[in-house]
């Protein structure tokens, strides 16, 4: 069950400390976000429900701040959000429970169901304001300045990633099924010596990523890309602008645009970012040539 959830502890670190304390001035904060957990998947919120102004993601800014209630953020993804603390009053950034965590993370996806049943949110990290301390930023901005403009238009290859669990993972074992890898893509376990995808360089590609069991933080080394949908819908807002790593529920496409150079020496990776899955054999190599 480690092997195929991910292992999760019972003490929040932030920074590396425990029962760690945001102290931020009277204004607006600034906080940058980085999920540096193995495995857990954090649905995040404020326990007084102010909203939280997300601003930018992996690639950099968006082009204005988008007001969320609620921000997830998968192992290996970032994101930079503004709070508004000026009435002064503490808050607490909390969690909802994981949703990969337990038996409905792999049967029927019957999280919200079970979070309408039993609150399952921890705390993550109290805010509290000293108004002692110098305020930077007075007022959110109504736009940026940073535009994500979308790759080129034109399209050099369509792909399908399949980020794959077979028996074996589920059993916990360390074996094939039916000749599958228990963790892999695409049917196949990482090998160092073999390239999965060769691309050319300065070219757009479209990549559709199925996720059959579980929730998969999907992460491509040496480049960015833009998320296009997410089980057919519009993206959600964590997904907006550049990207280079996105939690995969059931099935995303990404427009992803391949500028760095990476040589069959020098391969690129693409992975899950939970820890366990990669380590086991879910990730692949890509050279741009």
């Amino acid at each position: 069950m480690t092997a195929m959830h991910g292992s999760t502890g019972d003490t929040m670190l932030v920074n590396g400390q425990p029962d760690a304390v945001a102290v931020v001035p009277r204004g607006i904060a600034r906080f940058r976000l980085v999920n540096g957990s193995n495995s857990r998947i954090y649905s995040l919120f404020l326990d007084d429900r102010r909203p939280m102004h997300l601003v930018a993601t992996e690639g950099g800014f968006l082009r204005s701040p988008i007001a969320l209630e609620d921000l997830v953020l998968s192992p290996g993804e970032r994101a930079e959000i503004l709070l508004d603390m000026s009435d002064g009053r503490t808050t607490t950034l909390m969690s909802g429970a994981d949703p990969n965590q337990g038996p409905n993370g792999m049967f029927g996806r019957v999280q919200p169901l079970l979070n309408r049943l039993l609150d399952r949110s921890f705390p993550i990290l109290p805010i509290a304001v000293d108004d002692r301390l110098p305020t930077h930023i007075t007022a959110l901005p109504a736009s940026l300045d940073a535009a994500a403009p979308a790759p080129s238009a034109e399209v050099a290859a369509t792909r399908r990633i399949s980020l794959d669990m077979g028996l074996g993972a589920m059993m916990g074992m360390a074996m094939f099924d039916n000749g599958n890898a228990p963790f892999g893509i695409n049917g196949r376990a990482f090998d160092a010596e073999r390239i999965d995808i060769a691309v050319k360089r300065d070219t757009t590609e479209r990549w559709t990523v199925e996720s059959p069991m579980l929730q998969h933080p999907f992460h491509v080394h040496g480049t960015m890309f833009q998320v296009l949908s997410e089980e057919g819908q519009p993206p959600r807002p964590e997904s907006s602008g550049w990207k280079d790593t996105v939690l995969v529920r059931e099935s995303t496409e990404l427009l992803v645009r391949f500028e760095q150079p990476a040589p069959p020496n020098h391969p690129f990776m693409f992975h899950c970012h939970i820890l366990e899955h990669e380590d086991r054999g879910m990730m692949g190599q890509l050279t741009v040539i």
